[in-house]
C-alpha cells in the first residue's frame, strides 16, 4: 500500500508590526552604540546586549511554514530565517469537523464561535495564488479553528481519506 504524502511551504508576510519591532530594535542598537563612543562608554555595554538581542530575535521575524501530510497526519513547522526548523503543531486529521476555504459559508458558525483557538499558520496574503483554508479540529480538548494554504494536491490527498469532510466550495 502507498502512502498519501505531500508537502507545502508557505512563507509568512512581514506584517506592520513585525517591521516596527526590526526598526525599533535596530534604532537603540545604533543610538546606544553612538551615545556610547560619543557620551559615555558604558552605553557600548547596554550597546552590545541590544544587538545580541538583535542577533536573536529579528531572525524569529522571518518566518516560513512547512506544512507534512502523511496518511491522515498534518505536521506543521515553522521555519525561522531558513535555517531553524520548529514543529508549531500535529494533527491528526479523520478528527476533524469541517475543510472548506477560508471564506466559504461552510465556516461562517466556527468563526465566530469565541470558544474556539484560532490558530493561522497561512502566508496572511490575500489574492494571486493564495487560497487559506479552515478546519475545525479537536486538539488536547479544546476545539481549534486552524488556517493554512495547501496546494491541490494536499487537498485532494487529504479529501481522497475523508471525503464528506473536505469542500472546495
Amino acid at each position: 500500500m502507498s502512502d498519501l504524502y505531500t508537502e507545502v511551504m508557505v512563507a509568512k508576510k512581514p506584517t506592520v508590526k513585525d517591521q516596527l519591532i526590526k526598526f525599533v530594535l535596530i534604532l537603540f542598537t545604533v543610538l546606544f552604540a553612538l551615545a556610547g563612543l560619543v557620551l559615555m562608554p558604558i552605553l557600548l555595554v547596554a550597546a552590545v546586549i541590544l544587538g545580541v538581542v538583535d542577533y536573536v530575535f529579528i531572525p524569529r521575524l522571518s518566518v516560513e511554514f512547512e506544512y507534512l501530510y502523511v496518511n491522515g497526519e498534518l505536521d506543521v513547522d515553522r521555519i525561522f530565517s531558513k535555517s531553524r526548523r520548529k514543529r508549531a503543531a500535529s494533527y491528526d486529521l479523520p478528527s476533524m469537523e469541517i475543510m472548506a476555504p477560508w471564506n466559504s459559508h461552510r465556516l461562517d458558525s466556527y468563526k465566530n464561535n469565541r470558544g474556539l483557538k484560532k490558530v493561522d499558520y497561512s502566508s496572511g496574503i490575500e489574492g494571486e495564488g493564495h487560497k487559506p483554508y479552515g478546519f475545525v479540529i479537536s486538539n488536547k480538548n479544546q476545539l481549534e479553528l486552524v488556517i493554512f494554504e495547501p496546494n491541490e494536491v494536499m487537498l485532494k490527498d487529504i479529501r481522497s481519506k475523508m471525503p464528506r469532510k473536505v469542500f472546495y466550495d
